[in-house]
């Protein structure tokens, strides 16, 4: 059983550090002027990784946030990963060539397989896919359109080409605190052999200690955002809960 991560979230719009409610850019909450300064204070607080995302990239289909990305970059050492907007091979090597750990392709995931299967060969380890479902259907285009794949579907597609992890998102709890659907992230954990990271909803230390119930064994861990934000999850209590569990079966093994 791998550890599990928690991943606090940094999204970006128009340079700054926000969070929106189910994908709505026009319900966009600021959190902080100074993303790269964000991103020090998870660090400092401990976090092994951080989840970023090019809000405004995944609408125009390329990197609209490179500043405040490379921002980021410069200022923490933990690794990064980074998704919206990533559409060419072009993108995920520039990405990849200023540090980034591991890119994170939706869209592309759709509309080119192919290119996300060329991308976790050429670099293993550090490609996953992104998942967002919206009534139970894939959505694309910064979540702006549906496609005609469930989330299973998808993910299957990639099953054997290598990717690192799936990131998947229940679009209707995004933002709105009412918890992981874990019924539903674990129902593609169970259909696929690849790690995947819970994201939309994380509203309490309650459903950190979820994540480390034997069921969600499969998971790979999970997006904290807003939660973290308002104070609803205190960061040092979530960490030691986690480093605990791992402790725990690291004694039982």
């Amino acid at each position: 059983m791998a550890p599990v991560i928690l991943y606090p979230a940094i999204d970006l719009k128009e340079g700054r550090c926000v969070r929106l409610i189910q994908g709505d850019m026009e319900q966009a909450t600021v959190f902080n002027d100074d993303p790269a300064a964000q991103a020090r204070v998870f660090a400092a607080q401990g976090f092994p990784w951080l989840h970023v995302v090019d809000l405004d990239g995944a609408f125009a289909g390329k990197p609209m946030n490179a500043a405040a990305v490379d921002g980021i970059l410069a200022d923490v050492s933990i690794p990064v990963q980074l998704g919206g907007g990533v559409r060419d091979m072009r993108t995920v090597e520039g990405w990849l060539a200023k540090g980034v750990a591991r890119i994170v392709i939706g869209t592309a995931a759709v509309r080119d397989p192919a290119f996300v299967r060329e991308a976790a060969r050429l670099h293993p380890g550090r490609i996953a896919v992104g998942i967002d479902a919206k009534d139970g259907y894939v959505a694309v285009e910064g979540w702006a359109q549906s496609s005609t794949l469930t989330a299973e579907e998808l993910g299957r597609r990639f099953e054997d080409a290598g990717v690192a992890a799936i990131v998947y998102t229940d679009i209707a709890r995004d933002g709105i605190l009412k918890g992981l659907n874990i019924e539903m992230t674990l129902a593609l954990a169970r259909a696929v052999t690849i790690p995947v990271i819970a994201s939309g909803g994380l509203a309490s230390i309650d459903d950190v200690a979820r994540l480390l119930e034997p069921d969600c064994a499969a998971l790979g861990g999970a997006i904290t955002g807003r939660a973290l934000y308002d104070g609803r999850i205190d960061p040092a209590e979530a960490l030691a809960m986690i480093a605990a569990a791992d402790a725990g079966e690291a004694a039982a093994r």
